[in-house]
């Protein structure tokens, strides 16, 4: 299979290239190439980027099929172009054991339309006590060991956890949050949950799990990945851990880059997520420590629900929105646009700064390298709407926003597994 994208602009180069791609890779760039190909894709000028690489999705399958399936979220990764994503385990059964782990395996290689690289859980159920078979589950294919939609409460048990995962070089990634301090909290504490009488979920509930498990990783000499930081103090312990050169990574998501608790209009859970939309000045230094490398990459922090569930208030519905589809355009419309950054800087925070942190081979477009790419139409705008979503959730903020920055076409090993059907005929 010959495919040519023809006429694209790529980062860093001021003329307009076109790619060939056989057998599953990027063979030739060149400014003008004239050759047969079995598929020919017109670029028209748009960018050809790297496939985005996402450390944090949530799939659902097995056991939350209602919200998401590998299949579904894989198309919706596609759609948004991402072409590397990274699975989180908080399904039913947990893969936390090899048997487990197989049995998700094979439904990825049979379902999936984009690269999934799936976590094991710390501890068994995700219960916080009893610790995974982690050298086994390594070699069954776990990218990295995480009890994300919980903190792990006892240092003991991260402790130990750190010098095991050390042990085979793998990263313990952590969704920090100490439950102690959560005083039920469904939102962050200010005028706004004030105002909608909810109570409130403090930022030490996030930083101060934080300061304990750098500080454990110091001890186990192991690389530790914080999830989806969204306060200030955060910002600031990672920071310090870093100058102490203790092996630090974390990642932002695009609604704590875009949104503050004020801007919740009501009592719409389609704004509830753990972590909380927090206040200004913490998404001041989110951005700020995005750009000054404190916080390393984005991920979107996928997470599907049912409609039904997203209707009852953000008491009694649960934690979470989608954003595969949505993030690249997003952020594109609000920081490229605006020229607070780069296009290059946006992708390499999608792209080759995750597939760094964790080993992936993706994030370049390189000859001889798999030809996972996209195609981003800058000079678009269209209305996010939910009735369009691959994915099964359409619990979004951001429905009706305008937005620039669209993904025209996404290959996986050099296949086309998605293309905008009112471009592409």
């Amino acid at each position: 299979m010959r495919t040519l994208i023809k006429q694209v602009r790529m980062l860093g180069e001021s003329e307009v290239f076109d790619v060939l791609i056989e057998r599953n890779h990027v063979t030739k760039m060149e400014p003008k190439i004239e050759t047969t190909a079995d598929e020919v894709i017109e670029g028209k000028g748009q960018y050809l980027l790297p496939g985005f690489v996402d450390l944090h999705v949530h799939l659902r399958e097995p056991g939350g099929e209602a919200k998401e399936t590998i299949y579904s979220g894989t198309r919706a990764a596609a759609r948004g172009g991402f072409t590397t994503i990274c699975n989180m385990p908080n399904t039913r059964p947990v893969p936390d054991s090899k048997e487990n782990f197989q049995q998700l395996m094979n439904k990825i290689n049979q379902d999936a339309v984009v690269h999934v690289l799936p976590y094991a859980s710390i501890t068994e159920r995700q219960l916080g006590e009893n610790l995974v078979p982690f050298q086994e589950l390594k070699q069954n294919g776990a990218i990295a060991f995480t009890d994300d939609g919980v903190g792990v409460q006892q240092a003991s048990v991260m402790y130990e956890a750190m010098l095991k995962a050390s042990a085979i070089d793998l990263p313990i990634v952590a969704h920090c949050e100490d439950n102690s301090l959560i005083y039920q909290g469904v939102m962050h504490p200010g005028e706004k949950s004030n105002q909608l009488n909810l109570p409130g979920i403090p930022s030490i509930c996030e930083s101060v799990q934080i300061a304990r498990d750098v500080l454990l990783a110091e001890a186990a000499n192991c690389h530790y990945h914080v999830c989806h930081v969204s306060t200030k103090e955060s910002v600031r312990v990672i920071r310090d851990a870093k100058k102490a050169g203790i092996r630090v990574t974390a990642e932002v998501t695009p609604h704590h880059l875009l949104l503050i608790d004020e801007d919740i209009p009501a009592n719409d859970a389609n704004y509830k997520m753990n972590p909380p939309l927090r206040s200004h000045e913490d998404r001041l230094a989110l951005i700020e420590g995005l750009m000054d490398g404190t916080i390393d990459c984005i991920a979107t922090d996928h997470a599907p629900h049912t409609l039904e569930e997203k209707q009852s208030g953000f008491e009694q519905s649960p934690f979470g929105i989608v954003g595969l589809e949505t993030a690249f355009s997003l952020l594109y419309t609000h920081f490229v646009k605006t020229n607070k950054w780069s296009i290059e800087d946006l992708t390499h925070w999608l792209t080759s700064k995750p597939a760094e942190i964790f080993n992936i081979d993706a994030g370049t477009i390189e000859i001889g390298k798999p030809a996972d790419l996209v195609l981003i139409d800058t000079e678009r705008t269209e209305s996010i709407n939910v009735n369009s979503f691959y994915s099964k959730g359409t619990n979004t903020p951001f429905h009706g926003k305008q937005v620039s920055g669209i993904p025209t076409a996404t290959f996986v090993n050099g296949t086309l597994v998605y293309k905008k059907e009112d471009l592409y005929v």
